[in-house]
């Protein structure tokens, strides 16, 4: 059963609308606690969030929802996801809720639910609790109700397991990194982990706000981190989201490394470390080189929907340890049970100290087939109808011939805006946006209609 209220990460949408509004969340908070048991025996449920404004509202409502059907609350502060989903399985809590926007502007918010193993709760047990919010929502007796309380050292726990992600003796002395967090949840503990671990550490956009979370900065607008690398003379730059769960990175040539080129650089340290290194999982748009540049060193690859939720499915179906999206959403599941910044760029490092070569030269390793993406404004619901419609069923047919096997064309709902994504790839780039245009022309066409 596929839940409806929750889209490929969560629920998530503008402040101030449903679903991201008091009422809703409290509702949504109630049906967790009563899915958990409202019995107030049950483990607690852990909450952290990012650093935007509305955080506020949506913890209070949570809390009080929480609390009516009965459950324990155990309240993070400001944290990385990967980090809530960290505590959550270490304190072995009912579940783990990340109140976060992720990469969205402030005026977005969102929840996502780990379970108390610390993985993503399962569209099942979604479903359950969509099905509960359609309930009016009711309170255990006072003497049952629960009670919030505050984890006071949540921000060194997850330091000091992010640095033990790696050989203790590990130190990058000598290594000048630039950091971008985005004015988000890694703000005060990236810093910390790169430079107890050794590393100089130039930092920006380090001073949230609760407006300023991903605003010309972190992993979706890199421009001045790539400015300041050079400017710096750093060996290498690192983009963080506002949750702190995505990593893109900047060479020390000011060129963006993506999710793509840095699940590559892990599995060939892997590989050269004497792992054994069975397949990666990427996602239907990660870049065609990739998958052949894996293949050359007898690597499998496999491709699921967007939504990194999707890619550690797939991942602990075939029993392989890494993957991750081409958006900067890497997993290591020998390491994590979600996808983690600081853990990945951590991994990065140690890569570029044991090979002796710079971010540019791993990277470049790997073959890399241009792409081309348009997002196009949709309504709710028109996605499904675009997408099947004839006339824009026809114009990807005379796509797909043109490109051949060299080339690709994916159209897909985004699951986290009000976007249709079309991306196209091969190896003219040229062509590429001459193509693209006529597919865009034919999805107007149809919306129009």
């Amino acid at each position: 059963m596929t839940p409806s209220f929750f889209g490929t990460d969560g629920v998530r949408g503008r402040v101030g609308i449903e679903p991201i509004c008091p009422s809703t969340i409290l509702d949504l908070g109630w049906a967790i606690g009563k899915t958990l048991g409202s019995t107030g025996r049950s483990a607690p449920v852990l909450i952290g969030k990012d650093t935007r404004l509305s955080g506020y509202m949506l913890e209070s409502a949570l809390e009080a929802g929480l609390c009516s059907a009965g459950v324990n609350i155990i309240l993070l502060g400001p944290l990385p996801t990967p980090g809530i989903a960290y505590l959550t399985r270490m304190t072995e809590a009912s579940a783990g809720i990340v109140i976060s926007g992720s990469h969205n502007p402030h005026y977005d918010n969102g929840i996502k639910i780990f379970s108390g193993t610390g993985d993503k709760m399962n569209d099942q047990s979604l479903a359950g609790i969509e099905d509960l919010m359609k309930q009016s929502p009711d309170c255990v007796a006072a003497a049952f109700l629960g009670k919030a309380s505050r984890m006071d050292d949540a921000r060194d726990r997850y330091i000091q397991y992010c640095k033990n992600t790696i050989d203790p003796k590990t130190s990058f002395k000598g290594l000048h990194v630039v950091l971008d967090c985005a004015n988000g949840a890694a703000y005060d503990v990236a810093p910390k982990v790169f430079s107890e671990m050794g590393a100089e550490v130039t930092t920006m956009h380090v001073e949230p706000d609760g407006y300023n979370i991903n605003q010309e900065c972190g992993s979706t607008d890199m421009r001045h981190l790539k400015s300041m690398v050079c400017e710096v003379g750093a060996d290498l730059g690192i983009a963080f989201d506002g949750d702190a769960d995505r990593v893109l990175m900047v060479d020390e040539q000011g060129l963006e490394v993506n999710g793509d080129q840095i699940l590559y650089i892990l599995a060939c340290h892997r590989k050269r470390a004497g792992k054994y290194v069975a397949g990666v999982v990427g996602t239907i748009l990660s870049n065609l080189g990739l998958e052949e540049s894996l293949k050359t060193m007898d690597i499998r690859f496999a491709r699921t929907r967007v939504g990194d939720r999707y890619v550690q499915e797939e991942m602990i179906k075939n029993g392989w340890d890494l993957g991750g999206e081409t958006s900067g959403h890497i997993i290591c599941l020998d390491k994590s049970t979600t996808g983690d910044g600081i853990v990945s760029a951590l991994e990065v490092l140690v890569a570029m100290r044991e090979s002796g070569k710079s971010l540019n030269q791993l990277a470049a390793a790997m073959k890399h087939y241009p792409q081309y993406a348009v997002n196009i404004p949709v309504e709710s619901g028109e996605s499904a109808a675009i997408e099947c419609h004839p006339v824009v069923q026809n114009a990807v047919s005379s796509i797909e011939q043109q490109l051949g096997i060299s080339g690709r064309i994916v159209l897909r709902e985004s699951g986290t805006e009000p976007f249709f994504r079309v991306m196209l790839e091969g190896e003219n780039e040229k062509q590429l946006q001459v193509l693209a245009d006529r597919v865009v022309n034919a999805i107007q066409q149809v919306i129009s209609a």
